[in-house]
C-alpha cells in the first residue's frame, strides 16, 4: 500500500480488512433507502440479513486490518520503542514536505471534529424518531464522548509504540466502519456504534500534534501547530453545521452518520500521504528509511560524517509504567493538572453548551434548518479567527495566547448568560464570541501539551489531554442523562469559574514554550520519567 506497509508479508490482509468494512457498510444503505417514503424512519424495522451479514463483515474486517497493521516482531518494538526518541528538525527551514503535512492533517482533523460536533444536531430528530425523552436520547452523545475518552488514550499510547501513521490508518478504518450509525433501526445499536465511532474519533487529535510536533522546525512549530488545529476544529464544526442545514431536512438525521462512509473513505486515502514517524522506523532497525523521512522534513542542515549520524536521535531509558506516571511526577503535575482542568472546561462547553444549544434554539420557536444555518454562520465568523490565534501564539506568548482565548470563551459564556436574558441581542455575535473562545482553545491546547512534554511521553500526554477534552463532555451528558440539564444560561454560568481556576493555574504552573528546542524538553524532563 505505501512504505508504512511494504514490510509485511500481510499487507493483503489490510486492504481485504479496509475492503471488508466497506462492504459491511454498503450492505445497510439499501434498508435505510428503502425507508425514503417515510422521511427514512427506521425506527422498529427488523434488521435484514444483509445489515447483519454487513455488520459481521465490518467486526471481522477491523481485526484483518488490526492484525494487518501488526509488525511481525511485536515484542521486539515495543522493547524499542522504550528507548529511542527523536529528535524534531529543531532548525530546519519550512520545505514542500511540511506544507503537504499540513494541509492533509487539516483535512484529516476537519473530518474528524466533524463527528463529534455533529452530535448537537442529530439529537432533536433521533429523539424524536425514536420517540424517547430527552434524557433517554442522551445515551447516544454519552456513549459517543466515552469512546473517545476511550480512544484518545489508547490511541495515544499506541501512537508511542506502533507509530504515528499506524495509528491514523487504523483509526480511519474504525472511522468508516462506524457509518452505520446510520442504518441502525434500535436506539440500542445506535447507542454502541456511536461509542465504537467515538473511539475511532478519538484516535485522530493526540497522533496529528504529536506528529507535527516532530516534524515542524522550532521557529515555525508554534504558529502550525496552532494554524492546523483551529482549521481543523472550526472548519469541523462548520462542516457539522452546514452539512446539517443542507443535508438534514432531506435525508433526515441519519445521514449526519452515513457521511461517515465517504469522508472515513477518504480520510484512510489521506493518511497514506502521512509520513511514517521516524521512532517508528529506528524501532524496526529500518535506518536509511527513517534517515530520508527525516530528510524530507529538513533534519541534515549540516554534514555529517557518516549515514548514521544523519539521523539524530536520544536514547531515554524508561519503562512503560514510568512513562505514564510521568504525566504527573514532579516537574510536570502542575502542568498536567492545569491543562486537565482547561480541557475539562472545553469540553463542557463544546459537548454541553454547544451540544444543547440547537435543541434549545428548537424549543424557543426556531426551526432546525434556521438554527443550524444560524451556527454555521457563527462558526463562519470564527474561522478568520484561527489566524490571529495562530499568530499571537509563535509571536507573543504560547502560554498568555491559551490563557487568552480562555477568556474569550468565558466572554462567550457571559454573552449566552446575557442573550438567555435578553432577547433582542444579537445571537450570531455572541455565538461567534463563544465559538472563537471554544475554538482557540482546542486549537492550542493539545499543541501546547504535545510542546510541554518530552518526546518519550509525548503521545501519551497529548492523548490524555485531549481524552480530558472529551470526559468534559461525559459530564455534561450525564446531566443529560439524569434528566437534570440546567437552562442554558444557567449550564453556561457553571462553567465560568473552573474557567478562570484553570487559567490561574495555567499562569502559575506552565512553562512558555515559544521557540523552544523540543530536545531541551527531552533532556529537562529526562528524569521525570
Amino acid at each position: 500500500m505505501n512504505q508504512l506497509l511494504r514490510d509485511r508479508s500481510n499487507t493483503w490482509i489490510f486492504v481485504a480488512g479496509a475492503a471488508a468494512v466497506t462492504l459491511g457498510v454498503v450492505l445497510h444503505l439499501p434498508m435505510f433507502w428503502m425507508a425514503r417514503m417515510d422521511h427514512f424512519r427506521l425506527a422498529g424495522m427488523a434488521m435484514d440479513s444483509g445489515m447483519l451479514a454487513g455488520m459481521g463483515l465490518i467486526v471481522a474486517g477491523i481485526a484483518m486490518a488490526c492484525y494487518g497493521m501488526l509488525p511481525k516482531n511485536l515484542a521486539q518494538q515495543i522493547h524499542a520503542s522504550r528507548h529511542i526518541s527523536v529528535a524534531a528538525p529543531e532548525d530546519a527551514p519550512l520545505s514542500p514536505a511540511h506544507f503537504r503535512l499540513m494541509l492533509v492533517l487539516v483535512v484529516a482533523l476537519v473530518i474528524d471534529v466533524m463527528k463529534p460536533a455533529s452530535l448537537g444536531f442529530v439529537m432533536p430528530g433521533l429523539t424524536a424518531e425514536y420517540g424517547v425523552s430527552k434524557a433517554v436520547g442522551a445515551l447516544v452523545p454519552f456513549a459517543a464522548l466515552t469512546g473517545t475518552v476511550v480512544g484518545s488514550i489508547l490511541w495515544g499510547v499506541a501512537s508511542d509504540i506502533y507509530g504515528r501513521k499506524a495509528s491514523v490508518l487504523l483509526s480511519a478504518i474504525m472511522f468508516v466502519g462506524t457509518s452505520i450509525c446510520g442504518a441502525m433501526p434500535s436506539l440500542g445499536w445506535n447507542i454502541v456504534m456511536c461509542f465504537l465511532m467515538g473511539a475511532a474519533a478519538g484516535g485522530m487529535l493526540p497522533v496529528t500534534y504529536a506528529l507535527l510536533a516532530e516534524t515542524m522546525p522550532s521557529r515555525h512549530r508554534g504558529w502550525a501547530l496552532v494554524l492546523v488545529g483551529g482549521l481543523g476544529a472550526s472548519g469541523g464544526y462548520f462542516a457539522a453545521s452546514g452539512f446539517s442545514a443542507w443535508l438534514e431536512p432531506v435525508w433526515s438525521w441519519r445521514i449526519l452518520w452515513l457521511l461517515n462512509l465517504p469522508t472515513g473513505l477518504f480520510l484512510l486515502l489521506l493518511a497514506t500521504q502521512i509520513p511514517e514517524s521516524a521512532k517508528y522506523l529506528l524501532a524496526r532497525g529500518r535506518r536509511a528509511e527513517a534517515q530520508k523521512v527525516m530528510q524530507q522534513f529538513g533534519t541534515q542542515s549540516h554534514e555529517h560524517g557518516s549515514a548514521e549520524e544523519d539521523v539524530d536521535f536520544t536514547v531515554v531509558h524508561a519503562s512503560g509504567p514510568e512513562q505514564v506516571r510521568g504525566l504527573w511526577s514532579h516537574g510536570m503535575a502542575g502542568t498536567t493538572l492545569a491543562l486537565s482542568l482547561l480541557a475539562l472546561c472545553w469540553g463542557f462547553i463544546n459537548f454541553g453548551v454547544l451540544l444543547w444549544l440547537p435543541a434549545d434554539l428548537v424549543a424557543n420557536g426556531v426551526k432546525l434548518a434556521a438554527a443550524s444555518g444560524l451556527i454555521a454562520r457563527s462558526a463562519l465568523i470564527a474561522v478568520p479567527t484561527v489566524a490571529v490565534v495562530a499568530i499571537i501564539y509563535s509571536r507573543w506568548s504560547t502560554k498568555l495566547s491559551l490563557v487568552a482565548v480562555t477568556l474569550v470563551a468565558v466572554a462567550g459564556l457571559l454573552g449566552v448568560i446575557a442573550m438567555k436574558a435578553n432577547a433582542a441581542l444579537s445571537p450570531t455575535l455572541l455565538l461567534a464570541l463563544l465559538i472563537v473562545g471554544t475554538n482557540g482553545m482546542l486549537a492550542i491546547i493539545l499543541p501546547y501539551a504535545a510542546e510541554s512534554y518530552p518526546l518519550h511521553i509525548r503521545g501519551r500526554a497529548t492523548g490524555w489531554i485531549a481524552a480530558c477534552t472529551k470526559a468534559g463532555g461525559l459530564g455534561a451528558q450525564a446531566l443529560s442523562i439524569a434528566a437534570l440539564v440546567p437552562p442554558l444560561g444557567v449550564a453556561a454560568g457553571f462553567v465560568v469559574v473552573p474557567a478562570l481556576v484553570a487559567v490561574v493555574l495555567t499562569l502559575l504552573c506552565c512553562r512558555e514554550t515559544r521557540g523552544i528546542d523540543l530536545r531541551q524538553v527531552d533532556q529537562a524532563t529526562a528524569s521525570v520519567a
